[in-house]
């Protein structure tokens, strides 16, 4: 079974002080690649180095909401032109957080324009991260989608289903997480049943959310596995069929990802 971990961060604390055996338990699981996000511009050489020095491994550029305070000078022209790197495959994560609201509301709006911006430029998939602004995120969504096509991706969901929906409507894939697995989480196995298998991937969001039966303890890229396996469940198909369904969907939406012989 070969999985793709669409969104982790090998760069944070917990996954960065050990990143070669973190790599090598998701290779023997059968993780064949690892997309680490960009959530800090400014720090950008750090990510990009580690996927520099790995095959599997590649990055987006992005300053996350939580940051957009600390990055406000980020331009379009910045993000455009690092994404010119052979490594950098999609723009993000972006987008906007009024759960913890770390950085004020218009100054992340703001950068999520900036980030689609560069997305629709470089035609680079917009990773995006939305928590508790359901309504904000699909508005402006939609406005931007009518200044000129973008790919969007919503990651790590935990919305409700008319962010789903509306996001759909725009071309839009749905990424799931460990939170599919939790007891909790039913909400979003019915949203998870209604995306089309065509729109579907997964991922950690590692070092965060790890899946059952691992939850409490520290993410990392193998346990997407335990993801894919609910993901399978949820829609009723085998694991190794929902392995094969998310990573071509993985390889449609970054296209830029060269794919290997396994993908074929």
């Amino acid at each position: 079974m070969n999985v793709i971990d669409s969104h982790c961060h090998l760069d944070y604390p917990g996954l960065a002080e050990d990143l070669a055996e973190v790599i090598a338990r998701a290779e023997r699981v059968g993780v064949r690649l690892m997309l680490s996000i960009g959530t800090r511009v400014r720090k950008f050489d750090q990510i990009l180095a580690l996927a520099e020095d790995r095959d599997n491994v590649f990055c987006t550029i992005g300053t996350h909401p939580h940051n957009a305070a600390e990055e406000p000078d980020v331009t379009v022209a910045e993000l455009v032109d690092l994404a010119k790197h052979p490594k950098v495959v999609g723009i993000g994560e972006a987008g906007l957080d009024y759960h913890y609201e770390h950085s004020p509301r218009h100054m992340q709006a703001r950068s999520f324009r900036i980030h689609i911006a560069a997305a629709r430029e470089t035609g680079l998939p917009l990773v995006i991260h939305s928590r508790s602004a359901e309504a904000d995120t699909a508005a402006i969504l939609e406005e931007e989608m009518g200044k000129g096509a973008f790919r969007p991706l919503l990651h790590c969901f935990s919305s409700k289903m008319e962010l789903a929906e509306r996001g759909l409507k725009l071309g839009a894939y749905v990424s799931f997480s460990g939170i599919l697995t939790y007891k909790n989480a039913e909400d979003i196995r019915s949203t998870a049943r209604a995306v089309p298998m065509e729109r579907l991937l997964v991922e950690t969001d590692a070092p965060y959310l790890a899946p059952v039966p691992f939850r409490g303890k520290t993410n990392e890229p193998s346990y997407v596995v335990k993801t894919l396996e609910k993901l399978a469940e949820v829609k009723e198909v085998a694991p190794e069929r929902m392995a094969d369904i998310t990573s071509r969907n993985f390889f449609a939406l970054f296209d830029k990802v060269p794919k290997p012989g396994w993908a074929a």
